[in-house]
């Protein structure tokens, strides 16, 4: 691989699930990059967005004759936060309606919206959400509680709730992520649209972990990193730009060998202070491996900033290799990657 096709493989563009856009497509292209999340709200059904996937699986970038395929996600949870929608496509209900049932029936459900979302050529669901709200916090919880897209409200039923959704999801060869870690339930404002969002409560032994330590231990292939700050695990740095959280916590304490993907790093007003170019390259160093983007516009800046710091730092080049052979690896399991 060239480093301009290494770095687009750490990259994840947002692209409309219902009307792709070509000028955010031809960025992607032009920059190699290597995933593709389906965004907005689409009521197009399976069969409609299995086109428009099959159309830019096209475009992937060849490596000496072999196509290394694209990974294409969404946000695919319940409740409000379904992005597909329509006929093959059934009505999700919230996480918290999912933690009211029997894990079994969860499990059983799960395989089946994997199924649909398998149909429309999706190979990865940005969820399952791990994060515990505490029922004395609940809607005041503006990014998870608001939307009850939490499981529960203690460990024990976010984990096995969240093992159960992504246990179906498995069954049925679609990937899942457990989010938003170490957790958004112990904060107020909502990352997306808020900037300064800080938990003063979890530590690095809190229970609130629990759900994403046994996520991790069942072979969870991803774990979304929030952006907020918890000052008891890292004062200094958001989640997304911490090694303390990435490298020493998921990485040392929880042993988690995946694809750390960050949570949005295009639009979200967590990030706004920094440059699409400083997010990045933050990111990467922190131990993070996949940049997700709903704004391919800040796809260009990005990855130069990540090629011009390969060019200065022997130990940032060495990280970008570490993160590219775990997202091919990713890739491989997904059926995307064909190694001959």
């Amino acid at each position: 691989m060239t480093t301009a096709q290494r770095v687009g493989q750490l990259l994840m563009g947002g692209i409309s699930a219902s009307r792709p856009d070509q000028a955010q497509l031809r960025i992607l292209r032009d920059n190699h990059v290597g995933s593709v999340m389906l965004t907005g709200r689409s009521t197009a059904g399976t069969t409609a967005t299995r086109k428009v996937v099959d159309g830019f699986r096209g475009q992937a970038d060849q490596v000496a004759g072999r196509r290394v395929g694209l990974l294409v996600s969404t946000d695919q949870e319940g409740g409000r936060v379904q992005v597909l929608n329509g006929p093959g496509f059934s009505a999700m209900p919230s996480g918290l309606t999912q933690g009211s049932w029997p894990v079994a029936t969860l499990r059983t459900r799960a395989a089946a919206w994997a199924n649909e979302l398998k149909a429309a050529g999706v190979d990865l669901n940005l969820a399952p959400v791990a994060d515990v709200v505490p029922a004395a916090l609940g809607a005041r919880n503006i990014p998870i509680g608001s939307f009850q897209r939490e499981y529960g409200h203690t460990p024990d039923v976010v984990t096995s709730h969240t093992g159960a959704f992504a246990a179906g999801f498995a069954q049925s060869g679609v990937m899942t992520t457990l989010k938003h870690f170490p957790g958004l339930g112990q904060v107020i404002g909502n990352t997306d649209t808020t900037a300064d969002v800080v938990d003063s409560v979890t530590t690095a032994d809190s229970s609130s972990l629990t759900p994403f330590r046994a996520g991790i231990q069942a072979g969870s292939p991803f774990v979304m990193i929030s952006s907020a700050t918890y000052t008891k695990i890292d004062p200094d740095h958001l989640a997304a730009f911490s090694p303390t959280v990435i490298d020493h916590l998921l990485r040392g304490q929880l042993g988690f060998k995946g694809v750390v993907i960050s949570d949005d790093l295009g639009n979200a007003v967590a990030v706004r202070s920094f440059t699409p170019a400083q997010r990045a390259v933050n990111f990467i160093a922190a131990g993070g491996d996949m940049i997700l983007t709903v704004r391919p516009s800040t796809i260009p800046a990005m990855a130069q900033a990540i090629q011009t710091r390969m060019g200065q730092d022997a130990s940032f080049r060495a990280k970008v290799d570490d993160s590219v052979r775990r997202i091919l690896d990713a890739k491989h399991n997904a059926g995307q990657l064909d190694c001959g």
